[in-house]
């Protein structure tokens, strides 16, 4: 029997509906934590001490610093779900981009934007 070139429209549609859901999760984190980011009118030191608030203040700046990283990485997580969701249309999806194999099922459900394949992401080392 040959070798499998692509997943049939079945395992496509199973690895959508997966990589929907996901999507949907990271983009209600990602408002999250846009809110945190933005959000102004939250439980501070407006009412407390100079001393107390300075230092909080510095702690702020430093969680919204964070958030602001979380908030780029979940949109490039974003970014990358929506070209998974293209490769599934242009039946495209889940082939590795350097072997051109199919990348197993297994590390497609762990990772759904993956465009390699394990040996292929080993070898780039």
């Amino acid at each position: 029997m040959a070798e499998k070139t692509r997943y049939t429209d079945d395992e496509l549609a199973e690895f959508k509906e997966l990589i929907i859901q996901k999507l949907e999760k990271a983009k209600v984190d990602f408002e999250i934590l846009k809110a945190t980011i933005t959000h102004s009118e939250s439980n501070d030191t407006e009412d407390t001490s100079p001393t107390f608030k300075v230092l909080e203040e510095g702690a702020a700046t430093l969680s919204k610093e964070e958030a602001g990283r979380l908030a780029q990485r979940q949109q490039k997580f974003i970014q990358h779900l929506q070209a998974a969701l293209i490769r599934i249309e242009n039946k495209m999806y889940g082939i590795c981009r350097e072997t051109g194999k199919l990348i197993s099922k297994e590390r497609l459900r762990a990772v759904p934007h993956a465009t390699l394949s394990i040996d292929a992401k080993n070898n780039q080392r």
